[in-house]
Protein backbone atom coordinates (compact mmCIF):
# COMPACT_ATOMS: atom_id res chain seq x y z
CA UNK A 1 0.00 0.00 0.00
CA UNK A 2 1.20 3.51 -0.76
CA UNK A 3 1.39 6.49 1.37
CA UNK A 4 -1.25 8.13 -0.01
CA UNK A 5 -3.50 4.98 0.43
CA UNK A 6 -2.32 4.09 4.04
CA UNK A 7 -3.35 8.20 4.64
CA UNK A 8 -6.56 7.45 3.38
CA UNK A 9 -7.46 4.07 4.86
CA UNK A 10 -6.16 5.81 8.95
CA UNK A 11 -8.49 8.58 8.19
CA UNK A 12 -11.40 5.90 8.14
CA UNK A 13 -9.86 4.43 10.74
CA UNK A 14 -9.70 7.28 12.89
CA UNK A 15 -13.38 7.81 11.51
CA UNK A 16 -14.41 4.37 12.75
CA UNK A 17 -12.72 4.06 15.92
CA UNK A 18 -14.50 7.35 16.47
CA UNK A 19 -18.00 6.17 15.92
CA UNK A 20 -17.75 3.04 17.87
CA UNK A 21 -16.36 5.17 21.09
CA UNK A 22 -19.24 7.01 20.55
CA UNK A 23 -21.85 3.94 20.73
CA UNK A 24 -19.96 1.91 23.62
CA UNK A 25 -16.94 3.98 24.92
CA UNK A 26 -15.92 1.52 27.27
CA UNK A 27 -16.84 -1.74 25.70
CA UNK A 28 -14.56 -0.60 22.88
CA UNK A 29 -11.68 0.69 25.61
CA UNK A 30 -12.08 -2.91 27.08
CA UNK A 31 -12.17 -5.63 24.09
CA UNK A 32 -9.02 -2.75 22.55
CA UNK A 33 -6.91 -3.56 25.39
CA UNK A 34 -7.40 -7.09 25.95
CA UNK A 35 -7.43 -8.77 22.06
CA UNK A 36 -5.31 -5.71 20.05
CA UNK A 37 -3.08 -4.07 22.95
CA UNK A 38 -1.30 -7.32 23.24
CA UNK A 39 -0.64 -8.44 19.64
CA UNK A 40 0.50 -4.59 19.73
CA UNK A 41 2.56 -4.86 22.26
CA UNK A 42 4.26 -8.22 20.88
CA UNK A 43 5.08 -7.06 17.32
CA UNK A 44 6.24 -3.56 18.08
CA UNK A 45 8.63 -5.22 20.98
CA UNK A 46 10.39 -7.20 17.74
CA UNK A 47 9.94 -4.70 15.61
CA UNK A 48 12.30 -1.91 17.85
CA UNK A 49 14.76 -5.00 18.70
CA UNK A 50 15.69 -5.39 14.66
CA UNK A 51 16.05 -1.73 14.57
CA UNK A 52 18.40 -1.41 18.03
CA UNK A 53 15.77 0.37 19.85
CA UNK A 54 16.65 3.13 17.92
CA UNK A 55 19.78 3.54 20.12
CA UNK A 56 23.01 4.70 18.61
CA UNK A 57 25.25 4.10 21.35
CA UNK A 58 25.96 0.44 22.73
CA UNK A 59 22.43 -1.47 22.89
CA UNK A 60 23.36 -3.36 26.49
CA UNK A 61 21.84 0.49 27.62
CA UNK A 62 17.98 -0.93 26.67
CA UNK A 63 18.80 -3.17 29.66
CA UNK A 64 17.81 -0.14 31.66
CA UNK A 65 14.11 0.43 29.44
CA UNK A 66 13.78 -3.71 30.64
CA UNK A 67 14.76 -3.24 34.18
CA UNK A 68 12.36 -0.32 35.48
CA UNK A 69 9.15 -2.12 33.83
CA UNK A 70 10.63 -5.33 35.60
CA UNK A 71 10.67 -2.74 39.07
CA UNK A 72 7.41 -1.10 38.47
CA UNK A 73 5.86 -4.58 37.81
CA UNK A 74 6.96 -6.16 41.16
CA UNK A 75 4.17 -4.59 43.56
CA UNK A 76 0.65 -5.33 41.48
CA UNK A 77 1.95 -8.95 40.64
CA UNK A 78 2.81 -9.09 44.27
CA UNK A 79 -0.52 -7.31 45.87
CA UNK A 80 -2.22 -9.62 43.23
CA UNK A 81 -1.30 -12.67 44.48
CA UNK A 82 -1.03 -11.88 47.93
CA UNK A 83 1.77 -13.76 48.68
CA UNK A 84 2.02 -12.56 52.86
CA UNK A 85 5.37 -11.92 52.91
CA UNK A 86 7.33 -10.48 55.91
CA UNK A 87 5.98 -6.73 56.79
CA UNK A 88 9.50 -5.26 55.94
CA UNK A 89 9.83 -6.51 52.70
CA UNK A 90 5.79 -5.40 52.11
CA UNK A 91 6.57 -2.09 53.10
CA UNK A 92 10.07 -1.92 50.65
CA UNK A 93 7.76 -2.72 47.75
CA UNK A 94 5.05 -0.57 48.11
CA UNK A 95 8.11 2.47 48.67
CA UNK A 96 9.26 1.23 45.43
CA UNK A 97 6.14 1.22 44.07
CA UNK A 98 5.28 4.72 45.26
CA UNK A 99 8.17 5.64 43.18
CA UNK A 100 7.03 4.26 39.42
CA UNK A 101 6.31 7.57 38.68
CA UNK A 102 9.97 8.54 38.91
CA UNK A 103 10.79 5.85 37.26
CA UNK A 104 9.08 6.62 34.23
CA UNK A 105 10.31 10.27 34.46
CA UNK A 106 14.23 8.52 34.64
CA UNK A 107 13.44 6.52 31.62
CA UNK A 108 12.17 9.09 29.58
CA UNK A 109 15.14 11.58 29.85
CA UNK A 110 17.54 8.95 29.46
CA UNK A 111 16.16 8.36 26.16
CA UNK A 112 16.42 11.94 25.46
CA UNK A 113 19.78 11.76 26.13
CA UNK A 114 20.38 8.95 24.34
CA UNK A 115 19.59 11.29 21.53
CA UNK A 116 22.99 13.21 21.98
CA UNK A 117 25.32 11.30 23.25
CA UNK A 118 27.24 7.56 22.16
CA UNK A 119 30.21 7.62 24.54
CA UNK A 120 30.08 5.39 27.95
CA UNK A 121 31.14 8.43 29.89
CA UNK A 122 28.87 10.81 28.63
CA UNK A 123 25.95 8.13 28.82
CA UNK A 124 26.60 7.95 32.69
CA UNK A 125 26.89 11.62 32.74
CA UNK A 126 23.36 11.34 31.46
CA UNK A 127 21.93 8.72 33.83
CA UNK A 128 23.31 11.16 36.61
CA UNK A 129 21.19 14.23 35.30
CA UNK A 130 18.10 11.94 34.46
CA UNK A 131 18.08 10.44 38.12
CA UNK A 132 18.54 14.12 39.43
CA UNK A 133 16.30 15.95 37.36
CA UNK A 134 13.89 13.38 38.64
CA UNK A 135 14.43 13.44 41.96
CA UNK A 136 13.86 17.29 42.22
CA UNK A 137 10.73 17.24 40.21
CA UNK A 138 9.42 14.36 42.81
CA UNK A 139 10.57 16.78 45.65
CA UNK A 140 9.85 19.92 44.69
CA UNK A 141 7.15 19.59 41.59
CA UNK A 142 4.47 16.34 42.68
CA UNK A 143 2.10 17.25 40.38
CA UNK A 144 3.95 16.63 37.70
CA UNK A 145 5.48 13.87 38.70
CA UNK A 146 1.12 12.54 39.30
CA UNK A 147 0.80 14.25 35.56
CA UNK A 148 3.70 11.52 34.15
CA UNK A 149 2.94 8.91 35.93
CA UNK A 150 -0.64 8.79 34.88
CA UNK A 151 -0.71 10.22 31.77
CA UNK A 152 2.75 9.28 29.57
CA UNK A 153 1.86 5.64 29.54
CA UNK A 154 -1.51 6.07 29.14
CA UNK A 155 -3.09 9.04 27.06
CA UNK A 156 0.71 10.61 26.08
CA UNK A 157 1.62 7.47 25.02
CA UNK A 158 -1.12 6.12 23.07
CA UNK A 159 -2.64 9.77 21.85
CA UNK A 160 0.06 12.31 21.77
CA UNK A 161 2.55 10.34 20.43
CA UNK A 162 0.97 8.81 17.80
CA UNK A 163 -0.42 12.46 16.71
CA UNK A 164 3.58 13.19 16.48
CA UNK A 165 4.48 9.73 14.34
CA UNK A 166 1.61 11.14 12.07
CA UNK A 167 2.79 14.38 11.95
CA UNK A 168 6.70 13.05 11.43
CA UNK A 169 5.29 10.51 8.64
CA UNK A 170 3.51 13.39 7.28
CA UNK A 171 6.71 15.31 6.47
CA UNK A 172 9.14 12.54 6.20
CA UNK A 173 6.62 11.58 3.03
CA UNK A 174 5.15 15.02 1.93
CA UNK A 175 2.05 13.76 1.80
CA UNK A 176 -0.99 15.77 1.68
CA UNK A 177 -3.35 13.55 3.33
CA UNK A 178 -1.17 12.86 5.92
CA UNK A 179 -1.20 16.33 6.88
CA UNK A 180 -4.68 16.52 6.74
CA UNK A 181 -5.04 12.93 8.96
CA UNK A 182 -2.53 14.66 11.99
CA UNK A 183 -5.62 18.04 11.84
CA UNK A 184 -8.26 15.19 12.16
CA UNK A 185 -6.45 13.61 14.62
CA UNK A 186 -5.50 16.86 16.28
CA UNK A 187 -9.31 17.86 16.14
CA UNK A 188 -10.84 14.74 17.57
CA UNK A 189 -10.77 16.12 21.58
CA UNK A 190 -12.55 19.02 19.87
CA UNK A 191 -15.44 17.04 17.99
CA UNK A 192 -15.99 14.74 21.21
CA UNK A 193 -16.32 18.44 23.32
CA UNK A 194 -18.78 19.74 21.28
CA UNK A 195 -20.91 16.66 19.94
CA UNK A 196 -23.69 16.36 22.49
CA UNK A 197 -24.03 13.66 25.05
CA UNK A 198 -26.80 12.02 26.40
CA UNK A 199 -25.70 10.10 29.31
CA UNK A 200 -29.61 8.09 29.63
CA UNK A 201 -28.58 6.60 26.65
CA UNK A 202 -25.68 4.67 27.96
CA UNK A 203 -26.97 1.32 30.04
CA UNK A 204 -23.48 0.08 31.74
CA UNK A 205 -23.85 -3.59 33.25
CA UNK A 206 -22.60 -4.20 36.31
CA UNK A 207 -19.91 -6.55 34.78
CA UNK A 208 -18.40 -3.21 32.21
CA UNK A 209 -18.34 -1.41 35.52
CA UNK A 210 -16.57 -3.87 37.32
CA UNK A 211 -14.45 -4.92 34.93
CA UNK A 212 -13.56 -1.24 34.33
CA UNK A 213 -12.52 -0.18 37.71
CA UNK A 214 -10.65 -2.88 37.71
CA UNK A 215 -8.17 -1.70 35.19
CA UNK A 216 -7.46 1.63 37.29
CA UNK A 217 -8.55 3.70 34.15
CA UNK A 218 -11.17 5.09 35.69
CA UNK A 219 -8.74 6.79 37.77
CA UNK A 220 -7.15 8.30 34.67
CA UNK A 221 -10.79 9.89 33.68
CA UNK A 222 -11.33 11.04 37.18
CA UNK A 223 -8.07 13.03 37.35
CA UNK A 224 -8.67 14.03 33.51
CA UNK A 225 -11.29 15.32 35.09
CA UNK A 226 -9.67 17.06 38.00
CA UNK A 227 -6.82 18.45 35.62
CA UNK A 228 -9.50 20.02 33.27
CA UNK A 229 -11.89 21.42 36.48
CA UNK A 230 -14.56 19.32 35.62
CA UNK A 231 -15.37 17.98 38.10
CA UNK A 232 -18.76 17.91 39.62
CA UNK A 233 -19.09 18.92 43.31
CA UNK A 234 -15.88 17.79 43.51
CA UNK A 235 -16.46 14.30 42.12
CA UNK A 236 -16.32 12.24 39.42
CA UNK A 237 -19.30 11.02 38.04
CA UNK A 238 -18.57 8.19 35.08
CA UNK A 239 -21.82 8.17 33.68
CA UNK A 240 -22.11 11.54 33.64
CA UNK A 241 -21.73 13.92 29.98
CA UNK A 242 -18.37 14.52 31.13
CA UNK A 243 -17.50 11.77 32.02
CA UNK A 244 -18.67 10.03 28.98
CA UNK A 245 -16.81 12.33 26.89
CA UNK A 246 -13.73 11.55 28.83
CA UNK A 247 -14.40 7.85 28.41
CA UNK A 248 -15.03 8.13 24.30
CA UNK A 249 -11.53 9.96 23.92
CA UNK A 250 -10.19 7.18 25.68
CA UNK A 251 -11.76 4.55 24.00
CA UNK A 252 -10.73 6.18 20.25
CA UNK A 253 -6.96 7.23 21.81
CA UNK A 254 -6.34 3.38 22.51
CA UNK A 255 -8.10 2.07 19.63
CA UNK A 256 -6.78 4.01 17.10
CA UNK A 257 -3.14 3.57 18.27
CA UNK A 258 -3.43 0.11 18.01
CA UNK A 259 -5.30 0.04 14.07
CA UNK A 260 -2.91 2.76 13.42
CA UNK A 261 0.39 0.83 14.58
CA UNK A 262 -1.11 -2.58 12.38
CA UNK A 263 -1.92 -0.62 9.34
CA UNK A 264 1.53 0.59 8.96
CA UNK A 265 2.83 -2.82 8.21
CA UNK A 266 4.15 -2.23 4.61
CA UNK A 267 5.60 1.44 5.53
CA UNK A 268 7.79 0.73 8.10
CA UNK A 269 8.20 -3.05 7.53
CA UNK A 270 7.12 -4.63 11.27
CA UNK A 271 5.24 -7.65 9.48
CA UNK A 272 8.75 -8.59 7.36
CA UNK A 273 10.69 -8.86 11.05
CA UNK A 274 8.39 -11.39 12.37
CA UNK A 275 10.22 -14.65 11.28
CA UNK A 276 8.03 -18.25 11.16
CA UNK A 277 9.39 -18.90 14.71
CA UNK A 278 8.87 -15.70 16.33
CA UNK A 279 5.24 -15.46 14.51
CA UNK A 280 3.99 -18.58 15.86
CA UNK A 281 6.25 -17.43 19.38
CA UNK A 282 3.73 -14.72 19.01
CA UNK A 283 0.66 -16.00 18.35
CA UNK A 284 0.98 -18.11 21.39
CA UNK A 285 1.65 -15.27 24.14
CA UNK A 286 -1.34 -13.64 22.24
CA UNK A 287 -3.78 -16.42 22.24
CA UNK A 288 -2.62 -16.81 26.14
CA UNK A 289 -3.46 -13.69 27.06
CA UNK A 290 -6.30 -13.27 25.64
CA UNK A 291 -7.97 -16.73 27.44
CA UNK A 292 -6.73 -15.20 30.59
CA UNK A 293 -8.18 -11.70 30.03
CA UNK A 294 -11.18 -13.99 29.07
CA UNK A 295 -10.81 -16.15 32.35
CA UNK A 296 -10.65 -12.79 34.68
CA UNK A 297 -10.52 -8.98 33.41
CA UNK A 298 -8.00 -8.63 35.99
CA UNK A 299 -5.66 -11.63 36.03
CA UNK A 300 -4.77 -10.88 32.37
CA UNK A 301 -4.13 -7.28 33.36
CA UNK A 302 -2.32 -8.53 36.01
CA UNK A 303 0.08 -10.93 33.31
CA UNK A 304 0.36 -8.26 30.76
CA UNK A 305 1.61 -5.51 33.48
CA UNK A 306 4.98 -6.02 32.07
CA UNK A 307 4.82 -6.64 28.84
CA UNK A 308 2.70 -3.49 28.56
CA UNK A 309 5.01 -1.10 30.60
CA UNK A 310 8.23 -2.71 28.33
CA UNK A 311 6.87 -1.63 25.22
CA UNK A 312 6.56 1.91 26.64
CA UNK A 313 9.74 2.11 28.04
CA UNK A 314 11.09 0.07 24.86
CA UNK A 315 9.69 2.82 22.79
CA UNK A 316 11.10 6.41 24.66
CA UNK A 317 14.04 6.12 22.36
CA UNK A 318 11.87 6.05 19.00
CA UNK A 319 9.65 8.45 21.47
CA UNK A 320 12.26 11.04 21.81
CA UNK A 321 13.74 10.56 18.25
CA UNK A 322 9.98 11.53 17.13
CA UNK A 323 9.88 14.95 18.90
CA UNK A 324 13.59 15.85 17.58
CA UNK A 325 12.26 14.88 14.13
CA UNK A 326 9.50 16.76 13.96
CA UNK A 327 10.48 19.91 15.64
CA UNK A 328 13.98 19.83 13.71
CA UNK A 329 13.88 23.62 11.61
CA UNK A 330 15.20 21.60 8.43
CA UNK A 331 12.01 19.67 8.14
CA UNK A 332 10.12 23.52 7.74
CA UNK A 333 13.43 24.96 5.75
CA UNK A 334 13.14 21.98 2.86
CA UNK A 335 8.81 22.62 2.10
Amino acid sequence: MNTKNLDLLNIGLVAISLLVAFKLPFELFLFSYAVLGPLHYLTEINWLKEHHYFIKSNKKWTYLFILFPIIIAIYPIYAFLNLGISNSLNDILILINGHSNTLLLIGFFIALGLLFVTKAKHIFLVLFLAILLAIILTLYIPSTLIFIGLFLPTIVHVYLFTFLFIVFGALKSKSKNGFILAVIMLCVPFIIWFIPINPKSYNLSQTVRETYIATNMMGVNAKIAAYLNLLQNGQFMALSEIGLKIQVFIGFAYTYHYLNWFSKTSVIGWKKSITKQKGILIICIWSLSIALYIYDYKTGLIALFFLSFLHVFLEFPLNALTIKEVFSIKNYKQK
